[in-house]
């Protein structure tokens, strides 16, 4: 691993724990590469957080997408997680319409706009945490990894709506709502009310109602996952914990809320041992 890797590695350890550790699971040879596109992600993923408008946001995105595309290459010396994700891409010949997909979803994480409806939703979780498991694959075994297309699909659907689920605290303080309008609809509530906290018993049938949809994503994604290769499971490690987070979901019902519902260091690796050895 070299200096530009072992530099994701320890930027994924606080930024993102859940993929550190899937990291660990992997071959030796491929520890960089992975750590390399999933510190890319979390690079996205804080965006939003340093930055007071829009704009500036979308002008980040549009670097990053220069920066694939090889038109900012001199820019990415000074940047360890730049110059390690353009030797991954190169290693592996990772495409990089899947990169500029992802950021173009990312807009919508910059702005306030409700999630329109499920198809949207299903969309954005497809273009960020589906495209991830997909392109993580391709790092692990690029003979195998297109033949498993629906199955990271289907795990990164049910991943990113836990995940959002477990940031809906953090979601209305901001003002954000990716809960779609048609399924707060269907359960007789509405994008302002979820965000003002008013009626907690609609929030709860909001909450469940995304965790039903995650569960039907997860087992769909249990059951294609059978015909996995061992290679490509270290990619699916992350997702293997949805479970694992929809059952804290559950158990802290309409508080999910209000504070966001993590679980121990202790139970995540020995959630991430069980799903390694399965």
């Amino acid at each position: 691993m070299n200096a530009n890797e072992t530099h994701c590695m320890q930027f994924l350890r606080d930024a993102d724990p859940d993929r550190y550790l899937s990291v660990l699971y992997a071959p030796e040879d491929k520890r960089g590469s992975l750590a390399a596109l999933y510190a890319f992600n979390a690079e996205i993923a804080r965006i939003r957080d340093m930055i007071h408008d829009p704009l500036p946001g979308e002008v980040r995105l549009q670097w990053w997408r220069d920066l694939i595309h090889g038109t900012e290459h001199g820019a990415a010396s000074g940047n360890p997680v730049a110059a390690a994700l353009l030797h991954t891409i190169k290693a592996h010949d990772l495409p990089r319409s899947a990169f500029d997909n992802y950021c173009e979803a990312r807009i919508f994480d910059l702005y306030d706009d409700p999630m329109p409806s499920r198809n949207d939703l299903e969309g954005y979780c497809g273009e960020t945490a589906s495209a991830l498991i997909q392109l993580a694959s391709l790092i692990l075994d690029g003979n195998a990894a297109p033949a498993h297309a629906d199955t990271a699909g289907h795990a990164g659907v049910a991943q990113a709506i836990a995940g959002l689920l477990r940031l809906l605290p953090l979601h209305r303080r901001r003002g954000q709502v990716y809960i779609p309008a048609d399924i707060l609809a269907a359960v007789g509530t509405s994008a302002p009310t979820l965000l003002n906290g008013l009626d907690p018993a609609a929030t709860k049938r909001a909450i469940d109602a995304m965790i039903a949809l995650a569960e039907d994503h997860f087992a769909k994604f249990e059951a294609a996952a059978k015909t996995l290769p061992v290679t490509l499971r270290p990619a699916y490690l992350p997702a293997r914990l949805t479970r694992t987070y929809l059952e804290k979901l559950k158990a802290d019902g309409a508080d999910a809320a209000n504070e966001m519902a993590n679980i121990s260091p202790i139970r995540r690796q020995w959630a991430m041992f069980r799903a390694s050895v399965r």
